[in-house]
């Protein structure tokens, strides 16, 4: 299963407080660790919430409003993307995650997948354009690399 695991914002991830350089070693070493251990697909920290902007669609109108945003408690300062086989192992790998953070507050949910729709709402037909999008998705992302 694959469970999306975010990391909650505070002051220090809001004004952009660089972490430590033994903080930077210890996360590498963990990040090493899930990533050899086939969990880890991916994961980026996110800029300060000043950086960035909330767009809202209603009624037909588009509002964009620029960052800051004051509601810290909703905001989101990293995310990674696991592959674990329980949320029991999500919850372990995201324990110890925070470990070496020594602070902070994760929300762990799981993705969807096809098997979670009925075949009328995902068809053959609909399977194969995701696998099609999906493939696109992977080449963008090595394109980017380079």
């Amino acid at each position: 299963m694959r469970v999306m695991g975010l990391l909650k914002a505070d002051k220090d991830s809001e004004a952009g407080a660089p972490p430590s350089k033994e903080l930077m070693e210890r996360m590498g070493a963990f990040i090493e660790e899930v990533t050899k251990a086939g969990v880890l697909l991916a994961t980026d920290g996110l800029q300060p919430s000043a950086k960035g902007k909330r767009v809202r669609v209603a009624g037909g109108k588009v509002t964009v409003t620029d960052g800051p945003f004051t509601e810290s408690k909703e905001l989101v300062a990293s995310y990674a993307l696991m592959e674990v086989k329980s949320m029991a192992e999500a919850v372990e790998w995201t324990r110890r995650f925070l470990e070496v953070l020594g602070k902070g507050e994760c929300e762990i949910r799981p993705l969807f997948e096809p098997t979670d729709f009925p075949p009328e709402v995902f068809s053959p037909e609909e399977a194969k354009r995701e696998d099609a999008t999906r493939e696109q998705m992977k080449k963008n992302v090595k394109k980017k690399k380079r």
